[in-house]
C-alpha cells in the first residue's frame, strides 16, 4: 500500500469507530426514555456474544485424538473458577488464556 492508501485506511477506520461511538447519542434523545427493545438488547447481547465467542473458540477442538480437548477444558475451568472467585473479567480472561498457552506449550 502506498502512504496515501494507508492514510485513507486509517482515516476511514477512525471515522467508522467514531460513528459507532457517537451514533447512539445522535439517534436517542437524552430527554426521552430509552426504548424497551434497546434496553433488552443491552441486557441480552453481552451474554449472547460471549456464548458465540466460546462456540467460535471451540469449533476446531478434536475430542477424538490425543489431548481430547483437555487443554481447552482445563482452561475453561480455570477461567470460570477465577471469575467466580474474583469477579474480575480481565483477570479471568487473562488467567484462562495463560493457562491454555502453558498447557499447549509444555504439557500437551
Amino acid at each position: 500500500m502506498t502512504i496515501l492508501q494507508q492514510a485513507i485506511t486509517i482515516i476511514l477506520c477512525a471515522l467508522g469507530t467514531m460513528l459507532t461511538r457517537f451514533l447512539p447519542f445522535l439517534v436517542f434523545n437524552p430527554k426521552k426514555p430509552t426504548p424497551k427493545y434497546i434496553q433488552y438488547l443491552g441486557s441480552a447481547l453481552p451474554g449472547a456474544i460471549f456464548g458465540m465467542l466460546v462456540v467460535y473458540c471451540l469449533r476446531n477442538v478434536d475430542v477424538l485424538h490425543f489431548a481430547y480437548g483437555l487443554p481447552e477444558l482445563i482452561a475453561i475451568a480455570v477461567t470460570v473458577a477465577l471469575h467466580l472467585w474474583k469477579r474480575q473479567m480481565l483477570l479471568s480472561i487473562a488467567g484462562g488464556t495463560v493457562c491454555y498457552m502453558l498447557l499447549v506449550q509444555f504439557v500437551f
